[in-house]
Order: structure tokens, then C-alpha cells, then sequence
């Protein structure tokens, strides 16, 4: 069995998932098909058992594949900030990243005191209690460290190697 990247092996799970979408609906096209009156149907290019038995094994490759992928991000691990992280979660903290990253990018868009409205000839203001370029500095640290780990976590994935044939898909 060939060998292939921990990065390739993600891909080819992009390209299985297309592939089983596909296959699903051309069992439903090759299943069926119209006739007039008591003529005799027409058989499909390929047949649904054919079609369903292809689907099956590529179901059962994304399966495998998925194993590979988890028992691998689950054992390799990446340095960042003095610790050594399994790939998993170094994934999942770059995510993490990101998110906290948008709410800081959204304060540090506010202004410190900003008018809402007039009540009884008083204006009503929104008052920022935080200061939003403290907020613009902290996102763009964040986004930072997104960047510096999924970069890490990038580079990993291409030396990795599992143990799965991806030449039936190529």
C-alpha cells in the first residue's frame, strides 16, 4: 500500500465526500426511469447495484481515512508558546483563535461614546467601559497565533505519512 501526506489525506477526504455526494445521486438517477406505455425500459449506463457497490467502497475508504486522520492528529504533536500540543488540539486552538479574534476586531470598532438617542431633551449615550485600540492590538495577536499554528500545524501535516492508497482516486 502506497503511502500519503497527513495534508493529502485531508484533501483526498474533501474529494471522498464529493465523490460519495455524487454517487448517491446517480443511484437515484440509475434507479429509475420513464417509459411510454408498455415499452420496454431502457437500461442506464451503469446499473444500481454496480453504482451501490462503488459507493460502499467509497464509504468504507473515507471511513479508513478518517481513522488515519484522528489516530493522527491525535498522537503527532506541534510546539507553540513553550508547550507541545497534539495536532487536534492545536487545530481546535487556532479555531478558538479566530473566533475570539472577531469578537476583539468587533469592540475595537466601537466608539468610547457614541450618541443613541434624545429622551425628555437629554441625550442618551452608549460609553465603551473598555478601550476599542486596546481591543484592535489584542485581535491582531490573536489572529497572529491563529496564523502561527495553523501554519505549524500545516507543516506537520506534509511530514506525516499514513498508510492509505489514494491512486484509485487519481
Amino acid at each position: 500500500m502506497a503511502n500519503i501526506t497527513l495534508a493529502e489525506a485531508v484533501k483526498l477526504k474533501s474529494i471522498l465526500r464529493k465523490r460519495i455526494q455524487e454517487l448517491e445521486l446517480e443511484m437515484y438517477r440509475v434507479a429509475y426511469t420513464k417509459v411510454e406505455g408498455d415499452a420496454a425500459p431502457e437500461k442506464p449506463a451503469r446499473a444500481l447495484e454496480v453504482v451501490d457497490a462503488e459507493l460502499l467502497d467509497v464509504r468504507a475508504d473515507n471511513r479508513t481515512l478518517d481513522r488515519l486522520i484522528y489516530e493522527a492528529n491525535s498522537y503527532h504533536t506541534i510546539n507553540f508558546d513553550g508547550k507541545a500540543l497534539k495536532l487536534v488540539e492545536a487545530i481546535e486552538l487556532a479555531t478558538q483563535f479566530r473566533a475570539h479574534a472577531e469578537i476583539y476586531k468587533n469592540l475595537s470598532h466601537a466608539e468610547k461614546r457614541e450618541l443613541d438617542y434624545m429622551s425628555d431633551e437629554l441625550p442618551i449615550y452608549t460609553v465603551a467601559l473598555f478601550d476599542p485600540e486596546e481591543y484592535r492590538v489584542k485581535a491582531l495577536t490573536f489572529e497572529r497565533n491563529a496564523h502561527k499554528l495553523s501554519n505549524s500545524v500545516n507543516a506537520k501535516n506534509y511530514q506525516i505519512e499514513l498508510d492509505f492508497d489514494e491512486d484509485k482516486y487519481f
